[in-house]
């Protein structure tokens, strides 16, 4: 297909793959030792240190799967008794070594325009006695069955893309006096509250906002956080632009009603709340808004967008309003695409970026979406995020922790070349 002669736009902000030679995973394990050297001074002590220097090599190992007895056997010194220790008892704090990794992070691929994505990820358990294993929705199998929910985060930029964060999500029915003993099994913190995975996201934004030391301008997310109007306005608050899918439900205008505070009459209290003036229009849903879009507005784009490939969408960009409590909330980009074809299927989006933003902008955004989801496989299929044995809550996070700096270590290669450099 020539899209020139189509008139198509041609949007790709895939960041290249790992594609890894022989001489780049001869030097993983220099960078291994550099990257773990800059976080080693941050465990409570040395012995938890030379540990995690040994989990992490684990974790780099060629092998079909990475849990800990098969890593301990193919490692020099490595015991599963030590490492099991060490994952899933041991009391170094996970949280006070995170902003180390992202400091590498901002050093590797940092810019100005870096993009945080948030998403939902999801692995199949079986059995119950894992932490915050439930029934419940499981994106990877596409049904419900038992598993563990999590929220993570990742960083993106069109030369490269790795993980950041992330957050166990405990179900509802974790919460309840039934589930008190397995919250003593798995060693769940008492002070630990329910939280959605919108209140989730918000954490690690706050814990990177807190740390400072890594550039970004923008924050996407999928519909399960971006739902949420108070994450939205969140992210503003924080001075960032979002990028957040929405329910079709989700309402919002096209044009911002008029409002007023009722002048009242009598004696009562007045009341100081603004209301829709008489015959506002009421907020429709922003499916139901694309109706209202000139056909002109629409823009053939070929979008690329990772493990999906090329997609030929239309899409179309209007200034409108959000809701907030009936009332028109902050002014945004709402934002429909639409794929051709006989049966297509239209997503929405809300972003509070300026209103002068080019077009081509917020569109090579979208595109940094995506990474996030082959990060999720790079780091299932190359550094072990989903072979861990350990049940407990600890256990959760410390692997999970290191996983996010292993796959770091798998990014440095790939810049270098990129540099035509080795560092």
């Amino acid at each position: 297909m020539d899209v020139s002669e189509l008139g198509i736009i041609e949007i790709d902000e895939t960041p290249p793959p790992l594609d890894l030679t022989p001489a780049d995973i001869e030097a993983l394990a220099e960078d291994l030792r550099q990257d773990h050297a800059e976080c080693a001074p941050l465990y409570d002590r040395q012995e938890q240190a030379h540990w995690g220097e040994k989990y992490l090599q684990g974790l780099m190992l060629p092998r079909e799967r990475t849990s800990i007895a098969p890593m301990a056997l193919a490692l020099d010194g490595g015991t599963s008794q030590a490492m099991q220790q060490f994952s899933g008892q041991g009391q170094w704090q996970a949280e006070a070594v995170l902003p180390q990794p992202w400091r590498l992070v901002n050093a590797t691929l940092g810019a100005t325009d870096g993009v945080c994505s948030i998403e939902s990820s999801e692995c199949p358990t079986q059995g119950e006695p894992a932490v915050g294993v439930a029934r419940q929705g499981c994106g990877r199998l596409g049904t419900v069955d038992h598993c563990q929910s999590g929220v993570c985060a990742a960083y993106a930029r069109r030369t490269g893309y790795t993980l950041l964060d992330r957050r166990l999500s405990l179900p509802d029915e974790w919460f309840d006096a039934a589930h008190r003993e397995r919250w003593h099994t798995c060693g769940v913190p008492a002070t630990t509250s329910c939280k959605t995975k919108p209140r989730l996201a918000l954490d690690m934004l706050q814990a990177l906002e807190t740390a400072d030391c890594l550039r970004l301008r923008w924050v996407t997310c999928e519909e399960a956080v971006g739902r949420a109007g108070a994450f939205r306005d969140r992210v503003a608050a924080l001075r960032r632009w979002d990028f957040a899918a929405v329910p079709r439900h989700t309402q919002g205008w096209l044009r911002r009603p008029a409002t007023a505070v009722p002048t009242g009459a009598g004696r009562g209290r007045r009341s100081r709340q603004a209301r829709l003036v008489s015959g506002a229009p009421a907020p429709q849903r922003v499916a139901q808004l694309a109706a209202a879009v000139p056909p002109d507005a629409w823009q053939a784009l070929l979008i690329t967008e990772g493990r999906k490939g090329p997609l030929v969408a239309e899409c179309a960009f209007q200034r409108g309003g959000a809701v907030r409590a009936g009332l028109p909330g902050p002014a945004v980009w709402v934002v429909w695409r639409r794929t051709w074809g006989e049966t297509p299927e239209l997503t929405v989006s809300l972003r509070n970026a300026p209103g002068h933003l080019p077009v081509t902008l917020l569109v090579r955004m979208a595109g940094r979406r995506w990474p996030i989801a082959t990060a999720f496989e790079e780091s299932q299929g190359g550094v072990g995020l989903d072979h861990y044995e350990v049940r407990s809550w600890l256990g959760w996070h410390h692997h999970m922790t290191l996983c996010l700096l292993a796959h770091h270590v798998l990014v440095r290669p790939r810049r270098r070349r990129k540099r035509g450099r080795r560092r």
